[in-house]
């Protein structure tokens, strides 16, 4: 089996649908901790051992994640490899993971903790869809707009998506706004086919008077 093949996270885990919680919370008791602690960056180690460890060594992130092994041997790769280059801190937290078997969430446990330092910082994570990609300027644009008109600081995620055809579809959480012009085509396309069917409705009627009279 390639690295490229390996996979990094079981799959049950991302059919879990309670994994994001379970992250959430690991992720909340470790940005409390960084916050006790005085931490400044505390997302940096974080961020560092998903690209520069998980990421970049897909057989490493296999083991770690890997039903085949116990947590005491996952806890023993961690302490050869990673824990001897990490703050005591980030060395406890893996610890943590690999006795209670949650090192497999470690990048959902990331994006909550991504998320919710932004929310702390009054920042809002914004998905904005085009058709192609938008370069800096119209990003800040944008971003300026919104932030006037939501009052926040937004946090930018550009999705490419091409069957958009053109247009704009801007998520801020649970709320979509579709300027695409796929979805105007569509609208447009079903004014055009209950106007049609309206005007068939409307001949049958006068139709059917017609006879009557």
């Amino acid at each position: 089996m390639s690295d490229a093949t390996l996979p990094t996270r079981p799959a049950h885990v991302l059919e879990d649908p309670s994994s994001q919680a379970v992250a959430r919370v690991y992720a909340l008791a470790y940005l409390n901790a960084a916050q006790a602690a005085g931490e400044q960056q505390p997302l940096d180690e974080l961020t560092s051992f998903q690209d520069d460890v998980l990421s970049a060594h897909p057989q490493l992130a296999y083991m770690l994640t890997t039903e085949m092994l116990t947590n005491d041997q996952k806890l023993g790769i961690l302490q050869r490899t990673v824990q001897n280059f990490a703050s005591p801190m980030f060395a406890n937290f893996l610890k943590v993971l690999a006795e209670h078997d949650r090192l497999s969430l470690f990048s959902q446990i990331l994006r909550e903790a991504w998320i919710e330092y932004e929310r702390r910082a009054g920042k809002k994570r914004i998905q904005v869809k085009s058709a192609v990609p938008l370069n800096d300027e119209q990003l800040s644009s944008i971003k300026n707009r919104i932030q006037s008109a939501l009052n926040l600081e937004p946090v930018l995620i550009p999705v490419v998506d091409p069957e958009l055809i053109g247009g704009l579809v801007i998520q801020v959480g649970d709320t979509v706004y579709d300027g695409s012009l796929k979805t105007r085509l569509k609208n447009l396309r079903q004014r055009l086919q209950k106007g049609y069917l309206y005007e068939i409705q409307s001949g049958r009627d006068r139709f059917s008077n017609s006879e009557g009279n």
